[in-house]
Order: C-alpha cells, then sequence, then structure tokens
C-alpha cells in the first residue's frame, strides 16, 4: 500500500513538473515568433547547434542542430551516431500560429470620438470569444538601428504585458434579439479593439524628439501612442520604426483550473500543446550522449508556420522546408542525391495536432463509436477523403481511434500536406481539447504527460520497430 502511495507520488510529481514547463512555455508563447524563440532558447541550453540555411552544412553523426525560417518556423534534428546516407527521419510535426487578430497594414481608426485599432483575422476563430477580453499586442517589430539610422536593420520581438485594447459587445438593451437569433459578428464593424478616447489622445499628445522625423514615419499609418508604447518596450525611437507583425493577444495566462486541477485553461493550445509536447520528447530522448548512441536514423521536430491558413507559404508545411532539410541532411553525408528516395521510404512523420474531445452538451457532434475523452492520450485521425494522411500501416503504432461523423466537415493538418508533397509515410494524431479555435481553450493535464510520453517513446524506440514492418516487399 505504501509502495502504491509511493508510486502514485512519484507520478503525480512528474506530471506537476511537465505541466508547470508546459505552462511557461504557453505563457512565453503569445505569437507564432515568440513561440519559435522560446524553443530556440530550449534548444541551445542543452547544446543544439544553430545553423543556417543560407549557409554550407556540416553535420557529424552524434550532433544536435536547428534551424529557422522567418523565425516562425523551427525545425531540430538529433544525427544518430550510427547515421549513414540513406537512413530514415523520425519526425513529428506540428504547427506554431493559431487564429488570432493581426493588426492591419493601416492599423490608425479614428471614430465616434474613439481611437481604434484595425484588426483583420487570421485562421478560423471564434471570433465571438475575442470580445470583452483584456487585450494587448505582440509579434516583431523591424527597426533601423544606428543614431544616424543608415544602420543595418534588425527584427526585434514585442510583447506588451499590460492590457491596452478592448472589444466591447453591444449592450442586450440596443441588441434585444441577440439571445434568441443568436450573436453575430461582422468581423469588419464590429471586430475592432478601442485604444482610447480622442480625447485623452489629444490631452496627452506624443512630443516626438526627433527634429528631423522621416516623412515615411508610420505614425500616419498607426496610432502614435501605441507607436511609443512599442519603441519604449523594444528600446528604439517610434521614428526607427519601419514595419511589423503584430497581433492582438489575451493578457489572460496559461493556468491549471478545474476543481480537482485537472484542466488546462489556456488560448493557444490549437497547436502549443503539439509543439511543446513534441519538442520536450525530441529535447529529452536527446539530452545524453547515450541516447544516440545505437540510433541509425535523424530524429526531428519541425514546427511550421501558417497551417491554420492552408500552410501555403515559404515557411509552412506546403513549402520546401521539409524536403530540403531532409535533402541536405543525406546529402551532407555522402553527395549521391538519390539517396533521399530511399531515405524518405525510410521515414516516418507524427503529425500532431490537436483533436476535438467528446462535448457533453454536444454529444451528437461525434459519432457513437468514436469519442475521444480528455484523459484519454493521444487520439488517431482518420478520413476517407484524405483530409488526414492515416492508414492502416501507419495507425497501428497509436491505437485511440478519431473519426469526424459523414455529415460534419472537419479540418486538416500539415499531414496531408507533407504526406503528398514529400511522400513520407504519415499518421494524424492529437491530444484531445474542448473550445478549439476559441480565444481561451482548455485540456485535460494528463494528456500533456500522455503526449510527450508516447513521442518521447517514438523518437526512442522507432527504428527497432520500423525493421518489423513488412509493406511494399
Amino acid at each position: 500500500m505504501a509502495m502504491a502511495k509511493a508510486k502514485a507520488e512519484a507520478n503525480g510529481e512528474e506530471v506537476n513538473s511537465i505541466v508547470s514547463d508546459f505552462l511557461h512555455f504557453l505563457n512565453a508563447s503569445p505569437t507564432a515568433f515568440h513561440a519559435v524563440d522560446e524553443a530556440k532558447r530550449r534548444l541551445q541550453t542543452v547544446g543544439y547547434q544553430q545553423i543556417s540555411e543560407r549557409e554550407d552544412w556540416e553535420l557529424e553523426a552524434g550532433k544536435r542542430y536547428f534551424f529557422t525560417r522567418n523565425h516562425s518556423t523551427i525545425i531540430a534534428f538529433a544525427v544518430g551516431k550510427k547515421y549513414v546516407a540513406g537512413n530514415g527521419f523520425h519526425v513529428v510535426g506540428a504547427h506554431t500560429d493559431s487564429p488570432c487578430l493581426k493588426l492591419k497594414p493601416v492599423s490608425k481608426v479614428t471614430k465616434g470620438g474613439y481611437l481604434e485599432v484595425g484588426v483583420q483575422t487570421y485562421g478560423g476563430g471564434l471570433w465571438h470569444t475575442w470580445f470583452d477580453r483584456d487585450l494587448t499586442v505582440a509579434g516583431r517589430v523591424i527597426i533601423r538601428e544606428g543614431k544616424d539610422g543608415s544602420g543595418p536593420y534588425s527584427h526585434k520581438l514585442v510583447r506588451i504585458d499590460e492590457p491596452i485594447m478592448r472589444i466591447p459587445t453591444l449592450a442586450i438593451h440596443l441588441d434585444r434579439n441577440v439571445n434568441s437569433d443568436g450573436f453575430k459578428v461582422n468581423t469588419q464593424s464590429h471586430l475592432v479593439p478601442i485604444l482610447a478616447t480622442s480625447l485623452k489622445e489629444e490631452l496627452n499628445k506624443v512630443v516626438t524628439d526627433s527634429p528631423n522625423e522621416r516623412t515615411d514615419t508610420y505614425s500616419s499609418k498607426h496610432h502614435s501612442h501605441l507607436l511609443q508604447m512599442i519603441a519604449s518596450q523594444i528600446g528604439c525611437r517610434p521614428d526607427d520604426i519601419c514595419d511589423f507583425e503584430l497581433q492582438a493577444c489575451d493578457t489572460q495566462p496559461s493556468i491549471v483550473a478545474g476543481i480537482k486541477k485537472e484542466f488546462i485553461f489556456s488560448g493557444r493550445l490549437d497547436n502549443l500543446c503539439m509543439s511543446f509536447c513534441s519538442l520536450k520528447a525530441l529535447i529529452d530522448s536527446t539530452s545524453s550522449e547515450s541516447d544516440l548512441e545505437d540510433e541509425i536514423g535523424v530524429r526531428m521536430v519541425a514546427l511550421f508556420d501558417h497551417e491554420e491558413v492552408g500552410s501555403d507559404s515559404a515557411q509552412g508545411a506546403g513549402s520546401p522546408a521539409m524536403l530540403d532539410a531532409l535533402s541536405r541532411i543525406t546529402n551532407s553525408f555522402c553527395s549521391n542525391s538519390k539517396l533521399i528516395e530511399k531515405a524518405i521510404q525510410r521515414s516516418f512523420l507524427v503529425s500532431a495536432d490537436m483533436a476535438h474531445a467528446l462535448h457533453p452538451n454536444y454529444m451528437d457532434k461525434h459519432e457513437d463509436n468514436h469519442q475521444p475523452k480528455l484523459h484519454g492520450g493521444l487520439v488517431i485521425k482518420h478520413n476517407a477523403n484524405q483530409r488526414y494522411a492515416t492508414n492502416a500501416v501507419t495507425s497501428f503504432v497509436f491505437r485511440e481511434d478519431f473519426v469526424v461523423r459523414n455529415d460534419m466537415a472537419c479540418g486538416s493538418t500539415i499531414g496531408p500536406i507533407l504526406a503528398s508533397g514529400v511522400g513520407i509515410r504519415t499518421v494524424d494524431v492529437g491530444a484531445p481539447q474542448l473550445s478549439m479555435h476559441s480565444i481561451r481553450e482548455m485540456c485535460a493535464v494528463d494528456d500533456v504527460k500522455h503526449s510527450y510520453e508516447h513521442f518521447k517513446a517514438f523518437f526512442q524506440e522507432f527504428s527497432e520497430l520500423d525493421a518489423k514492418i513488412k509493406v511494399d516487399m
């Protein structure tokens, strides 16, 4: 009895450690840029070496590397000590982006005595959940360096921690039928955050300290107080800001919640949960010299941007980024260009993207025999029309099945894109969650640990398992 209690306590401590680490990752990653920056920091801390796609690669067996593309996609890999060119790649792929509101190129809006921020919708968000939230902005800024403005250009990540914006709902007294007719959002006119009142703007005008302010200043496109706050945050003058990619963010932190402390309430669980679990699994399965001693393949994590809008970008899963990485790694160990074709057929991709858990208030949205539940571990996704890339050969590695009802449309993942574009064997999986694409989503504490352990086992055991799979023989 005492031994069982001690084991349960040890397991609880492990769960708490993983979840605490996950919450830190979430709270450090309000945007895809920040998620990649946090992933980069973690990789460098444990000795992964950053390489550049612009340079030649000189790789060694038993070593660990990573590169970024646009600072919103990151690919990390560890080369087994027994790896030879033509051997396979064992990959977990996920994505760094989530539905959000991105600031327009000209975000300066003034109407009705208010200063507002023009935004555009990114991805398929549940936009009604963005109303009455305490919002801020985060993203990256391109600045001119040097006192005379002639220095190099660089990008800086920025995040305003305090709530500075809000999208207020219309009072029920002015919309009497909202509860019967539904809350209908016009994303162009209704989904516009309020930044300040014109009265306070006039009373607190920002006075520039630059007597020779350039005529191409950003102040004609964006509110001066917003630019001043961003400049102050990154340590430059507003006049040094050349461009930016910013998005609205919820200021409420990610937390463990529920009466039994079994849930995680957070934004961006889709898909930072899978990004974190795969990254941690790679790091922990390659942290010591012995971890790669008998590995004949390459262990890899690929975290892509722009999945929520179709992946068709230079840094999306639809780009050559994955194939480029596989080819360059293979060619670093042998100049025979035909070996990459053999390597791809020996490779395996786990496409990891969050899944829909059974909702107790909408149980008719799932098939009776396929109802993923929280705490149930990773879900395998099937779709006969190839919205998911799973087949019988790839699915046996995992066991919990998820099938979308025939009369319900399903989303897609990076799995089919990479499976068709690269030709790699693929299984689509994901941890179950509720409120997908809401500004605040919900998943189970246990499923974070389950996902991490499954990905770690995949990295550690797949080489041996793959030798037993006999298909196309």
